[in-house]
């Protein structure tokens, strides 16, 4: 009974196979006996595991195997998602899910509050950065996993879920009971005025279905606190919708009917462009933008109009290199195959999608590189077998390989000392501690801010946690990253104290090499503000 169904299973999903290969438009042309031959291939193998593997094989597993197999042979982004994952994928990408609204960690086995999602229920109700969760639905939650806090506290809109919290400082328990609502996922991770009162700061995570107008109103309100210059912070985003990408770039566009990107496929329904609006006259300011190897697709589409139109200086590293686009094709199982049908084109021309001929291990590798310490020679040597395009302004950009930042700025390296410590949220742990002992700091954030340092005895206490964990002290490492250990104990101590990510954000970013060598980049952008004939020439083209 199970080899029927193992070959009912095989059979069904071959005839699919071969209907798909031989009623597309695509491969009808091709060598039928080949692709014949490789499908009898297939069936032979599978009765052959039917017959002989030493245990009971899994027919779905096994052709979803094949699937990712037949889909790697094409490129590093054209994939296969099972139903469960892609779930999780569209919740992501949507913008929103139904829950409580916090940031967590599992702190000591213990669920602990990083911060409440603001305007959600747990805000509402007061929870606090810092709160130790002890009890869901009166059970312990001592030892819960990741996994768990979500098949707990997540939930249907309308239901409620009953919670035990016990707060730094006080020696009572609070039970809250919690209904849950729609959850924002923020893809603006944080925006706020830089200590300069003219210079705004916008970090965006990734491009989902809600970006743009998150954009928009981060830009507006912080244009009502007084900026009057922008630092666009894309580094570490991976990407995500394509139409979120143009209308993000279309925000820093001057003027109508500027080209921002284009596709080019194998048939002309791949074909498109997206040209700017004009909305960005409202938002007419220098522009600096952050890019690192992590920025990848929709940010290098961003990044790349901004470059090309010469609207702002792109500063950082060369960016990940993905210029794939890929449409998603839906099974009736839930289950998703995502397949490349175009590449994009920055205005200018450009092409930045790396060689991937290599394999998927090397392609992703690659991508991730660290520049030569000497980071003028690492960018020449890398900009040499580059293909050489001009700007509106006609300065020479490059194609392939990601966008190449016009000024590359290297960040400090933390040693493998702090990513321990990171690892085990000692910051966090440390800041958690201190603030129940010091809570009066929490009254004036500028008093804070410009008062309130990392004193010797505090790093003895953080030291001691430290040690306490089994992690061993390299005086070398320690010494060697002791600015940016006082830069996350202030900034973990602000978030907590003021219950607001954002004031851990300004912190770090003290700290952050990149964003401080990048504010002396503003005149060189307010320089390429002004349109050029050349711009105006190829956005009649």
């Amino acid at each position: 009974m199970k080899s029927n169904k193992f070959m009912t299973v095989a059979a069904f999903a071959l005839c699919l196979i071969g209907a798909t290969l031989f009623l597309s438009p695509v491969l009808r042309a091709e060598n039928s006996s080949d692709v014949n031959m490789q499908l009898q291939k297939l069936n032979y193998i599978l009765r052959a595991v039917r017959d002989n593997y030493v245990e009971e094989p899994d027919a779905a597993k096994l052709l979803e195997g094949a699937i990712e197999g037949m889909l790697k042979e094409l490129d590093p982004h054209s994939v296969y998602i099972p139903a469960e994952e892609q779930a999780k994928i569209t919740e992501q990408f949507r913008g929103d899910f139904e829950g409580i609204g916090i940031q967590f960690t599992i702190q000591k086995d213990w669920l602990t509050v990083i911060s409440p999602i603001p305007g959600t229920p747990a805000d509402r109700l007061g929870i606090r950065a810092g709160d130790r969760i002890t009890h869901i639905d009166g059970v312990s939650a001592y030892g819960i996993s990741n996994e768990e806090v979500f098949g707990k506290l997540r939930g249907e809109k309308g239901t409620s879920v009953g919670v035990t919290i016990m707060r730094p400082g006080l020696e009572v328990p609070l039970d809250f009971s919690i209904v849950r609502d729609k959850i924002p996922i923020h893809s603006v991770a944080a925006s706020f005025v830089l200590p300069d009162k003219e210079t705004g700061y916008v970090r965006i995570s990734q491009f989902t279905s809600t970006t743009t107008d998150e954009v928009v109103s981060a830009l507006d309100s912080l244009k009502r606190n007084g900026m009057k210059r922008l630092m666009l912070d894309l580094r570490g985003n991976p990407g995500g919708y394509l139409d979120q990408a143009w209308r993000v770039a279309d925000l820093f566009m001057p003027r109508k009917d500027m080209l921002l990107v284009y596709t080019k496929g194998r048939t002309t329904r791949s074909d498109s462009e997206f040209r700017s609006t004009g909305i960005g006259a409202k938002y007419d300011m220098p522009v600096v933008c952050l890019i690192n190897h992590g920025s990848a697709s929709a940010s290098e589409i961003v990044s790349g109009a901004i470059q090309d139109h010469d609207r702002g200086i792109i500063a950082g590293q060369v960016s990940f290199g993905k210029g794939l686009v890929q449409t998603p094709y839906p099974m009736p199982d839930g289950s998703v195959v995502r397949i490349t049908t175009a590449r994009y084109y920055t205005p200018a021309g450009r092409l930045i999608q790396r060689p991937y001929d290599k394999g998927f291990a090397e392609y992703v590798m690659e991508g991730r590189d660290e520049e030569d310490p000497n980071a003028e020679d690492a960018l020449e040597a890398d900009t040499v077998k580059k293909e050489e395009f001009q700007t509106d302004a006609g300065r020479i950009v490059y194609g392939g390989g990601g966008i190449t930042p016009d000024s590359t700025i290297v960040p400090r390296k933390t040693n493998s000392l702090t990513a321990k410590m990171f690892a085990q949220r000692l910051y966090f742990e440390y800041a958690t501690d201190y603030v129940i002992k010091h809570p009066e700091l929490g009254k004036d954030f500028e008093e804070f801010s410009t008062h309130f340092e990392v004193t010797e005895p505090m790093l003895g206490e953080y030291r001691k946690i430290c040690e306490s964990r089994e992690i061993e002290i390299d005086e070398k490492l320690w010494e060697q990253d002791i600015s940016f250990t006082k830069t996350q104990i202030r900034g973990e101590i602000a978030g907590l104290l003021f219950n607001n990510r954002d004031l851990y954000t300004l912190i770090r970013l003290q700290d952050d090499d990149q964003v401080q060598a990048a504010l002396g980049l503003f005149e060189q952008a307010r320089a390429l503000t002004s349109a050029s004939p050349r711009a105006q020439i190829r956005d009649k083209q």
